[in-house]
């Protein structure tokens, strides 16, 4: 992986792949950029595509306290390391913190998110902090696993399901980068859009959700069918130049063969 230094000192890891503008993958919840890793080479074949693993993931390093302005900050890093502006694509959690960089005024050229999941109901506010109480708490405890447990519950995930998940080959690595969750949780805000902040994004916005219903796919049975689709229209509507789009058969985790020729005909545009 190449690296790049952001601007409090903190080192970022990143791959590199393909030739011609540049697009920067914005991962999510969990996610050390393994999640988008399939996406680099298919886009790679118009684009010189940047996969970084967020500040807390994989081989980037970690500067505390963390605030999503430091966040805001490595995107910026790698924006000037690919020569001074660049797409973004952020999927899920990592869709509202390339919300919050381009509303921000960070030189993005082009800006496309997925399922990014605000919630609109009346109690989102009041649910996203106790969340984040309670993940400060268990982190403060040393209680990594727990972390994991609180998450999926927020994501509508089933005793079962998480009783599944810990059994998984996957758990202790989860468990290494579970003090991200925070990091998420921050960049989420208070849940719901920031459709003041929103406002003040001027580049034009692909708003992309799949068409599998939220309550049908793994671990999200607890969300509204329309779950992602509430948030999108609700993010479209505030910016300007966007745009909404239903990739359909597709479910929080996209197929990168579909996802692709999407994004390269916007980010083309």
């Amino acid at each position: 992986m190449d690296r790049v230094t952001s601007k409090d000192g903190t080192s970022i890891a990143y791959d590199r792949l393909g030739r011609g503008p540049a697009v920067i993958l914005v991962g999510g919840g969990l996610d050390d950029g393994s999640e988008n890793a399939p996406l680099v080479p298919e886009l790679a074949e118009h684009f010189t595509v940047y996969n970084y693993a967020r500040r807390g993931r994989g081989d980037s390093g970690d500067t505390l306290p963390y605030a999503v302005e430091r966040e805001i900050e490595d995107i910026e890093a790698l924006i000037a390391e690919a020569g001074g502006s660049a797409h973004l694509y952020g999927v899920s959690s990592g869709g509202a913190l390339a919300l919050e960089a381009t509303a921000a005024g960070v030189a993005v050229d082009r800006l496309a998110v997925y399922d990014v999941p605000y919630n609109l109901a009346d109690d989102a506010p009041q649910r996203q902090r106790e969340y984040l109480e309670g993940l400060q708490g268990l982190l403060a405890e040393g209680r990594r696993g727990d972390m994991l447990e609180l998450f999926m519950r927020l994501a509508g995930s089933s005793e079962e399901d998480i009783a599944g998940a810990r059994r998984s080959p996957m758990w202790p690595g989860l468990v290494d980068i579970a003090h991200t969750l925070a990091y998420d949780a921050a960049c989420m805000g208070d849940g719901r859009p920031p459709t003041a902040r929103l406002t003040r994004i001027t580049r034009p916005t692909l708003v992309a959700t799949g068409g599998v219903r939220a309550d049908s796919q793994a671990g999200m049975g607890g969300l509204p069918s329309d779950f992602f689709a509430r948030a999108a229209d609700a993010i479209a509507a505030s910016i300007p130049r966007a745009e909404c789009r239903t990739i359909e058969g597709q479910s929080h985790v996209a197929d990168p063969k579909v996802v692709a020729p999407v994004l390269e005909r916007f980010f083309g545009q």
